[in-house]
C-alpha cells in the first residue's frame, strides 16, 4: 500500500513593484507580558520590499484593519491589492439572495476597498501570506524585549513607540528594494474624502412617516423637492469612526434630523401594606356568556360578595 505523497509546492516570488500587493493579517499574543492585558498587532506588509505598518489594537476588527489602511494610504498612496486570510473581516459567503441574484457579497473593509479600487485576495493557508507570517514571529522576538526595556505598559504608549521610533528601525534593517524601479501607488485624488470611504453603511428603507430606523436610532429625513424621495424608496446610511452619519440616495446627500428616543411610562409603583384586591368581571362580560362558566361565575360573584 503507497504511501500518498504531499504535492510538491515551489516557493513564490516576491511582487517586483512597490505596492503592488500588501499582505494584511493580525497577530494576538501577550505583547505587554503581564503588564497589561492581550492584544492584536495589525500588521500590514508590502510584498515586493518588506516594508510594514503596524498599529496595536484590541481585537482584528474592521476598524482596526480601516485605520491601518487609511495610514498606510496616506503615507504611500492606494495600493493595487491586498492579500489576507479568509476571516469574515475582509470576505464572506453569499447570502441566499446574492446566491440566486448572482451579487458578489462584501464586506464593510472589502466595501471601502473597492472604493478605492483595491482588490481583496484570500489566502487558503497560513503559508500562502507567509511574508507577514514571518513578521509576526520578528515581532514577538524584538518588539516585546524593546518594550520591556523601554517600560512601556499600555498599548497607547507601544502605538507612540511604533510611529516615532520602531518602525523606522525595523524597515531600515529588514526591507530590500524592490526588482523593478516603478511605484504600482495610485496616487489620492483631493475630491476624495478618505473620511466618507473608511465608513460603515447599510441599507435602509424609508417609512411612511419619512423615518429611517438605524441601530436603533431614528432618523427624520428632510428631502428637498426634486430629489423625489418617499415611502418605500432605499437610502444608503454611512457611519464614520467618530459616529458622525450621513444619508444617501442615489449619490446625493439628505437632510435629516435625530429624533429622541420616547422613554417607556414607569409602572407604578406597588402602595405598601396593602394586597391588591380581585376585581370580579363586569355584568356584561363576554366571558359570563359561556354556560360553562356561568356557575363559577355565580359562585364567584356570590363569595365576592
Amino acid at each position: 500500500r503507497r504511501r500518498k505523497r504531499k504535492p510538491h509546492r515551489s516557493r513564490r516570488q516576491r511582487r517586483a513593484h512597490f505596492g503592488e500587493l500588501l499582505q494584511l493579517d493580525g497577530s494576538h499574543h501577550h505583547w505587554l507580558e503581564g503588564r497589561g492585558p492581550k492584544a492584536c498587532l495589525m500588521n500590514l506588509v508590502d510584498d515586493a520590499t518588506g516594508r510594514a505598518l503596524c498599529r496595536f489594537s484590541d481585537e482584528e476588527t474592521t476598524w482596526a484593519a480601516a485605520d491601518l489602511l487609511r495610514a498606510w494610504v496616506l503615507e504611500h498612496g492606494i495600493p493595487q491589492a491586498l492579500y489576507c486570510d479568509g476571516k469574515n473581516v475582509y470576505q464572506r459567503r453569499p447570502t441566499s439572495r446574492e446566491a440566486i441574484e448572482g451579487i458578489e457579497p462584501q464586506t464593510q473593509f472589502g466595501r471601502m476597498c473597492s472604493k478605492l479600487g483595491i482588490s481583496i485576495m484570500a489566502a487558503s493557508s497560513p503559508q500562502a501570506k507567509g511574508r507577514v507570517e514571518r513578521h509576526h514571529g520578528t515581532h514577538q522576538d524584538r518588539l516585546i524585549k524593546k518594550m520591556r526595556l523601554g517600560g512601556i505598559s499600555d498599548y497607547e504608549a507601544a502605538n507612540r513607540y511604533l510611529e516615532e521610533q520602531y518602525l523606522d528601525e525595523h524597515n531600515a534593517r529588514f526591507a530590500c528594494r524592490p526588482a523593478a524601479g516603478a511605484d504600482f501607488h495610485r496616487r489620492l485624488s483631493k475630491r476624495l474624502d478618505l473620511k466618507w470611504v473608511f465608513c460603515l453603511e447599510a441599507e435602509r428603507v424609508v417609512a411612511n412617516d419619512g423615518v429611517v430606523r438605524f441601530e436603533n436610532r431614528f432618523l427624520q429625513l428632510k428631502p428637498q423637492r426634486n430629489q423625489g424621495l418617499g415611502a418605500g424608496a432605499r437610502v444608503t446610511v454611512q457611519q464614520v469612526r467618530s459616529g458622525k452619519l450621513r444619508v444617501l440616495h442615489q449619490g446625493r446627500e439628505v437632510a435629516f434630523e435625530l429624533l429622541l428616543r420616547r422613554q417607556p411610562p414607569r409602572p407604578a409603583e406597588p402602595q405598601l401594606g396593602r394586597a391588591p384586591q380581585p376585581r370580579p368581571p363586569a355584568a356584561d362580560h363576554p366571558w359570563r356568556r359561556y354556560p360553562a362558566v356561568e356557575k363559577t361565575a355565580r359562585r364567584r360573584d356570590g363569595r365576592w360578595k
